[in-house]
């Protein structure tokens, strides 16, 4: 759907008739301040989804360590109770 110049000056005229020149900056500036937001909220789940990916990996870390610690622990004490 290709829009000319003529049609894209038409819908111009009419925002203009209908919000009026002073309305036509606040509408403007509330729509830049919109994008920008949506794009940080989109930088930030990024961010954030890094974050719990990073967090989930440390926890599988910190369980496998604890996993080898109880295996050395219980091969520590089958040979301490093996009698001599």
């Amino acid at each position: 759907m290709n829009f000319s110049g003529w049609e894209i000056l038409v819908v111009l005229f009419v925002v203009l008739l209908l919000f009026g020149s002073s309305r036509l900056p606040q509408l403007a500036r509330g729509m830049g301040k919109s994008i920008s937001e949506f794009k940080k909220g989109i930088s930030e789940g990024g961010q954030e989804e890094e974050r719990e990916a990073a967090e989930k990996r440390r926890e599988q870390l910190r369980d496998s360590e604890r996993l080898n610690e109880d295996e050395l622990a219980s091969a520590d004490r089958a040979t301490l109770n093996k009698p001599r």
